[in-house]
């Protein structure tokens, strides 16, 4: 039975703080832990005014401090702007800390813009090779220690789960070489789903780390009482997603029930293809749209993120997903 995670982009509330948004991330971890979620992702991304996540590590250490058996971690780690020790490093500090609980995903994209990643790593050189390159050198830190080798202090030995995630073919193939856990990112870019989850299984070699494919997808939630305040609560998302692809990044910006008709087509297709995996409405709505993309794509992991303004809401949006997926779960058993 597929099992239901999280991933939270921490984000920042127009007319609200860096300081309200990690504590809201910390708060909705305690109540999903309870619900019964499997894992709490949160996301690295640079100079975007709507995310508070940016110090991925810190910010899990904030909300796994703050949690006591879900597992915590990054969804993702953006690779190519960090040295792989230094990764090695600060998840092997928080594995140390928070035994069994840690998870790293990684990524190649930068999760910014070219003049931001310039800004990161003072270079934009490189080949295609420099991805698994660093994949391997960070896998290496966390395995057994070799002498002459440098060591990753906390880390080595430590053997935190690495996981590639990605939004096409690239990291399916990697992940499948590597035999590793694959998650793609249909929240936001849909498109290759379905090709990228067949090449993995189709091309998986088995590893230490696991003996068959394991997939995760994530979906987007807009859970409310009715379909009509689902789909109001949406807005919010849709209206940040239209400004950043306008280059004009901002605070998650509360509902506007007037938004949708506003927007051009063009406007409108363009939210509706990236915001193609999503389930919005009613309990009962949002369950039928949950079970008919797990049957189409039979993921192993559906990690849910729902970018709602008011907190309460976005918290009663991942108690009904849990909630009627779970009698879902239990009438099938």
């Amino acid at each position: 039975m597929t099992i239901l995670s999280v991933l939270d982009l921490s984000p920042i509330l127009e007319g609200g703080s860096v300081r309200q948004s990690l504590n809201n991330s910390r708060d909705l971890a305690q109540h999903v832990e309870r619900w019964g979620y499997h894992r709490y992702w949160l996301a690295e991304h640079h100079n975007m005014p709507g995310i508070a996540s940016s110090a991925t590590a810190v910010a899990i250490a904030h909300v796994a401090g703050g949690t006591e058996t879900i597992r915590v971690g990054a969804g993702g780690i953006m690779l190519p702007n960090h040295a792989p020790l230094i990764i090695a490093e600060q998840f092997g500090t928080l594995e140390s800390l928070y035994p069994g609980r840690i998870d790293l995903g990684i990524g190649r994209a930068p999760g910014t813009d070219q003049r931001t990643a310039y800004a990161l790593r003072r270079s934009l050189t490189g080949d295609s090779n420099d991805f698994p390159r660093d994949v391997l050198e960070l896998q290496s830190y966390f395995g057994d220690a070799k002498p002459g080798h440098v060591h990753a202090v906390p880390g080595q030995g430590l053997n935190v789960p690495l996981w590639i995630l990605g939004s096409s073919l690239y990291g399916a193939q990697l992940a499948a070489m590597l035999g590793v856990p694959y998650a793609f990112a249909s929240h936001f870019a849909p498109d290759a789903l379905m090709q990228a989850l067949d090449l993995y299984r189709r091309e998986f070699k088995p590893s230490g780390q696991l003996s068959a494919p394991y997939t995760m997808a994530g979906f987007n939630v807009f859970a409310a009482q009715s379909d009509e305040e689902g789909h109001f609560l949406r807005t919010s998302a849709r209206q940040s997603t239209l400004f950043l692809r306008m280059g004009r990044p901002r605070a998650l910006p509360p509902p506007d029930a007037d938004f949708e008709r506003r927007l051009a087509p063009s406007e409108r297709y363009m939210l509706d293809q990236q915001g193609a995996c999503s389930a919005v409405g009613a309990p009962e709505t949002v369950l039928a749209q949950m079970r008919d993309f797990v049957n189409r794509t039979g993921v192993d992991e559906l990690m849910i993120t729902s970018q709602i303004y008011d907190h309460a809401k976005r918290l009663r949006s991942f108690e009904i997903a849990m909630s009627v997926w779970a009698k879902r779960s239990e009438a099938a058993a």
